[in-house]
Formats: C-alpha cells, sequence, structure tokens
C-alpha cells in the first residue's frame, strides 16, 4: 500500500465572507520554507543529527507497518472487543495489539531508547523517547469510522523531531524529521507537503475538534469568536485536522485535554511542514494539555484573538 521505505528523502454570524484569495500552493513537489517560525528550528540541522533521524524514520516508517498490520484487520470487525478505561475512554483489542507490536520492534531496534504509550505507559531513558498513540480516534475506529490513524513520534530531549501518522483506512501515511521536510503518501511517489500562505483570519479555514471539548475546557467564548471571525470552521477530527494543516488544506487545529501521545508525532510533520505548534499560551510544550497548531503565518493572530475573547 506505501512506498518502499527505502526511499531516499530529499465568521458567519450577521455578515457575508468571502472565500480566500490566497491558499495552499498547487504544486505537489513544494518544498517547505527554508526559514522556519520563530522559536522552532531557526538553525540548520546538524548532518549527524538529520544521519540519525533518517535511519530513525526508517524504523518509524516500519512500526507504522507493524501497526497497520493489526488495526487495520480489525477496522469493523463484527468481533471487535471493546473495554472502558478508567477515564471512561474506550480501548480496542486493536489498540492493545498495535501498542504490543510497536513495542516489541523497539526493544529489538532501539533496547536503548524510552518508550511511552497510550495503552501501556512510559518506561526506559526519556531523552530519547519514542511516543505511541496506537488507534487516535478509537471512537471513530469502533464506530466504523475510517478517521483514525496511529500515531509514531521521537522525541529528543523532550522537543518531538520526528512523527509518523499513518491512516491504513484512507489509504494515507505522511511523515517529518527535523531537517528532513514533511511527506505523504497514498497511491504513487511520496510527495513533499506544506502549509497554507492564508495571512488573513477572514480568509481562514479551522477545524476546532469538538463544542464539547471548548466547553468542558470554559472555552466556549472563545470558540465562538473563533467562529465568527474566520472564513470556514469545522471539526474535522482526531489526528487527520493536523494532517490537512500540514498539507496546507486548513490554516489552524485547536484542541483541549491532550497528552503528549495525542500531538507529539503531529508536532514534528507540522512543524517541519513550515507551521507553528504550540500549547494554548503559547509555551513551546507537548506536555501542557492543550494544542493550538497553525500555518505559522497566522499563528500571532489567532493567539491575540482567543486572548481578547477571554477577557
Amino acid at each position: 500500500m506505501f512506498p518502499d521505505r527505502g526511499i531516499t528523502l530529499p465568521g458567519r454570524r450577521g455578515r457575508a465572507k468571502s472565500a480566500p484569495s490566497a491558499g495552499r500552493v498547487a504544486d505537489a513537489e513544494r518544498v517547505a520554507p527554508a526559514d522556519y517560525p520563530d522559536g522552532v528550528t531557526s538553525a540548520p540541522t546538524p548532518a549527524r543529527l538529520r544521519t540519525d533521524l533518517q535511519a530513525d524514520l526508517a524504523l518509524a516508517l516500519r512500526l507504522a507497518d507493524a501497526a497497520d498490520a493489526q488495526t487495520l484487520p480489525r477496522f469493523d470487525a463484527s468481533d471487535l472487543e471493546v473495554s472502558t478505561k478508567a477515564d471512561r475512554s474506550h480501548v480496542t483489542d486493536a489498540d492493545l495489539a498495535a501498542e504490543k507490536a510497536v513495542r516489541s520492534l523497539l526493544a529489538v531496534e532501539r533496547p536503548t531508547d524510552g518508550v511511552f504509550g497510550e495503552e501501556y505507559g512510559a518506561e526506559g531513558d526519556t531523552r530519547r523517547q519514542w511516543i505511541i498513540d496506537p488507534i487516535d480516534g478509537t471512537a471513530n475506529f469502533l464506530r466504523g469510522v475510517p478517521l483514525w490513524g496511529t500515531m509514531i513520534a521521537l522525541a529528543i530531549d523532550g522537543v518531538p523531531r520526528l512523527g509518523v501518522v499513518s491512516m491504513p483506512a484512507l489509504g494515507r501515511r505522511w511523515w517529518g524529521a527535523t531537517g528532513l521536510g514533511s511527506w505523504t503518501a497514498a497511491a504513487g511517489s511520496p510527495r513533499r507537503i506544506s502549509v497554507s500562505k492564508v495571512d488573513a483570519l477572514e480568509q481562514a479555514s479551522v477545524s476546532f475538534q469538538s463544542i464539547t471539548q471548548w466547553a468542558d475546557a470554559g472555552r466556549l467564548p472563545e470558540l465562538l469568536a473563533l467562529a465568527d471571525r474566520v472564513w470556514r470552521d469545522r471539526a474535522y477530527g482526531d489526528v487527520y485536522s493536523y494532517m490537512l494543516l500540514a498539507e496546507g488544506r486548513i490554516d489552524m487545529v485547536a484542541e483541549f485535554d491532550v497528552k503528549e501521545y495525542d500531538i507529539a508525532a503531529a508536532v514534528a510533520i507540522v512543524r517541519e511542514a513550515g507551521g507553528t505548534m504550540t500549547a494554548f499560551d503559547g509555551a513551546e510544550s507537548i506536555s501542557d494539555r492543550s494544542a493550538l497548531a497553525t500555518n505559522g503565518v497566522l499563528h500571532d493572530s489567532f493567539l491575540s484573538l482567543l486572548r481578547e475573547a477571554r477577557r
């Protein structure tokens, strides 16, 4: 289904809104901007790190293959086993099998690295830590909705440097690593991706994940202000939203109550595609339990809008 892993990686209320005049670059082979957003990676990536990450990325793609082999056969299965965790979220036999498969391969290939997964917790060294969400979008998975995926990241000293997202029910995969660009593949050859160039909130298309999530965080006024200001708002949901952002199809994704494994892989891909991803207060962190991802150009504008709406 996916290409050879041995490739060499080179508002709405009371007023009408006009469609955006500037959006995604049409060229499928475009490259990410040479200058990264402030606070992300402003200096060239050391050659040694790029070389090391190429080997790690090749492994991460194999890890995604191993996860896909467990999840896809169980998708929409009539005998799918589903249970409820202590936090009242669901877990399926496919979640458990996929994380076990990834951990087993890592134990052989990277025995000195640490691992942090949604289902089996953290173990080992945190300086180099693989972060795994075996199925992001489990609710979709168990209802037969194809918008779910496996997220695999490698964080070095707490910074996500590599990410792979595989959505086998859609036949899609995305990956990125510091200094190596962000890429996607379906049928055919991989192509490099980058975020949009939309530079006005009134022309922006955003994904807010869910109304309930914002309400539970006490942020409903900000969501309404956001929807009133932008061109288009939708809840595409879960990891797929971030991949749409990295491809330049939408311009912002925001959500709350997220753990490291919910966003680490997306951070690496979005940033290497030229975007910016922070917590809601602007902090460069994956452990603040919130995420705001943008095309970079609009990041400060979105932060300002949300802060003003909260006053």
